[in-house]
């Protein structure tokens, strides 16, 4: 499977495989900063994260922008220090008005 790079930023490249892409952004220094998928352009299934030093810091999924699932936070060595379970976001009901903030009561002084 021959695979295709192309640059869409100065801090990101993109790398195209059949099933998808393989997007990557870098630090300023030019070393790997994030490495997953996107999907209409968000986050969107397993990524990682990188120290500048290449060790692994963060990885976990996303699904549509939003963390999803088990979430795992590494060591300066790359060794797994915390698993976090990630909370499914409030999906708004269908219909369902949005909050929105209330004004604050003025009470004026007689």
């Amino acid at each position: 499977m021959a695979k295709r790079t192309s640059d869409t930023s100065a801090n990101t490249k993109v790398t195209r495989v059949a099933k998808g892409s393989t997007h990557t952004i870098y630090h300023k220094d030019g070393s790997i900063w994030s490495r997953g998928q996107m999907l209409g352009g968000e986050m969107h299934g397993y990524w990682e994260f990188y120290r500048k030093d290449g060790t692994i810091m963060r990885s976990g999924s996303f699904d549509r922008g939003q963390q999803i699932g088990t979430w795992t936070t590494y060591d300066a060595a790359g060794k797994p220090i915390k698993v976090t379970a990630i909370k499914p976001a409030a999906k708004a009901t269908p219909g369902a008005r949005e909050a929105r903030p209330r004004k604050p009561v003025v009470k004026s002084k007689q």
